[in-house]
């Protein structure tokens, strides 16, 4: 743990952001700018991105920086150093740990993207911290783990997915509180914008592109989360994130196509009420929302014009032709590790085809194979939830090499 001292003032929150080069990350850093006099930035980290990691310690000058590579965070120090800044360098997941359970910290943006995240994440709850969650995995590969570590250390936990965001805002009071689905709620309804082949031919999604995957109609994210997206399986994961956030079951939750992205989410009461939360489609609304909770702060993000916006359209999904959101509901119903399993599967499946070693409808098939060959592992302890994915990695990885050869069969052939 790095050495304690007191927090900047008592006016002031402290600030860490997990994944801070990303677009939750720089939407994050918008919106803490624009409230000089509420918040100050304390530790920023990056996977690799050290130039940008740089440019945002000179703008914000925070205590800590954290780079994923040892010898990139020895450049990075010596950069500070020279431009006169007083951040300290830190490395590896123990520095992201560190920064992430720090006394001088109020606040902690868990906005890593994939399994990475979950360890800073957990540990920020162990430390009873505000946690704002923008990395799904930490409940997808832990659920039971981590809402356990908000419960016991006091933490309080936001959701910053632009739906669990407006599911908790169209919950009553304290909805994040693990004695079930809140009294009077029939169901919520998820929304999701369908990505870009919502309307493709079935047929011809085998020749989607990297470039075509990645290009989201009406979000600006990261590659992963892009053809996540793409697939819904996105969507699947914010099921099972779902589920643990409000004390769900699976067939409480119904995902709902809505391409226009206005309405984030809805909450189906047994009085016939529906309550929903609608605005464009912009990050900084959630995070500003977390970051102030229960008050609410100029996120920077334009009113909503109903008179441009004046037609909004809903569909049912089809799991034919989004597999993967089928197998989400089908891992959180089967519950122990599958959650964990199909996370991880999922998370190779996607790097192969980022790197074109796999079709964009082999991922739903790479999945699901390695859903059914490995099962009944524990999930209990942080080392069990990690020991199973690193199986489920193999895994897949074995698969997706079996079907990348023969690929190069049938082109040599």
């Amino acid at each position: 743990m790095l050495v304690q001292e007191q927090k900047k003032n008592s006016s002031s929150k402290g600030v860490t952001i997990l994944g801070s080069t990303g677009s939750i990350g720089v939407s994050t850093l918008d919106v803490l700018a624009r409230h000089p006099e509420r918040y100050h930035v304390f530790a920023l980290s990056a996977f690799s991105r050290a130039k940008e990691l740089f440019e945002q310690c000179l703008r914000f000058k925070p205590r800590y920086a954290v780079l994923a590579d040892e010898r990139d965070a020895a450049a990075l120090a010596d950069q500070v150093k020279a431009a006169g800044l007083h951040t300290e360098v830190l490395s590896g997941e123990q520095g992201l740990i560190s920064i992430a359970e720090d006394a001088r910290t109020d606040y902690v943006m868990a906005a890593i993207v994939g399994g990475a995240g979950l360890p800073p994440t957990l540990a920020a709850a162990e430390a009873g911290k505000r946690v704002l969650l923008a990395n799904k995995e930490s409940l997808v590969m832990a659920g039971s783990l981590f809402m356990k570590a908000v419960w016991e250390n006091g933490a309080e936990l936001l959701p910053i997915d632009s739906e669990h965001n407006a599911i908790f805002q169209s919950m009553p009071q304290n909805s994040v509180s693990g004695a079930g689905l809140s009294s009077g709620v029939r169901k919520i309804l998820l929304t999701a914008s369908g990505g870009p082949f919502l309307n493709t031919p079935i047929e011809d999604l085998s020749k989607v592109t990297v470039e075509q995957a990645c290009d989201h109609p009406k979000w600006k994210m990261g590659r992963k989360i892009s053809v996540d997206s793409a697939t819904m399986m996105n969507k699947g994961l914010e099921v099972i994130e779902a589920c643990w956030l409000f004390s769900a079951q699976p067939e409480q939750i119904q995902v709902v196509i809505h391409p226009e992205s206005i309405v984030h989410s809805m909450v189906d009461y047994v009085d016939g009420s529906v309550l929903a939360q609608l605005g464009n489609p912009d990050m900084r609304t959630p995070i500003a929302y977390g970051l102030s909770w229960p008050e609410r702060i100029n996120s920077g993000v334009s009113a909503l014009d109903l008179f441009v916006h004046n037609q909004l359209n809903f569909h049912r999904p089809d799991f034919s032709r989004f597999p993967c959101l089928r197998l989400a509901y089908e891992a959180m119903a089967s519950g122990g590790c599958a959650p964990a399993v199909l996370n991880a599967a999922n998370e190779q499946a996607v790097a192969a085809f980022l790197g074109k070693k796999l079709s964009f409808d082999q991922i739903a098939g790479v999945t699901e194979q390695t859903l059914a060959l490995v099962q009944g592992c524990p999930v209990s302890t942080l080392a069990e939830v990690l020991a199973v994915d690193k199986i489920a990695r193999d895994q897949a990885n074995q698969t997706i090499y079996k079907l990348s050869q023969q690929g190069s069969s049938g082109r040599n052939s």
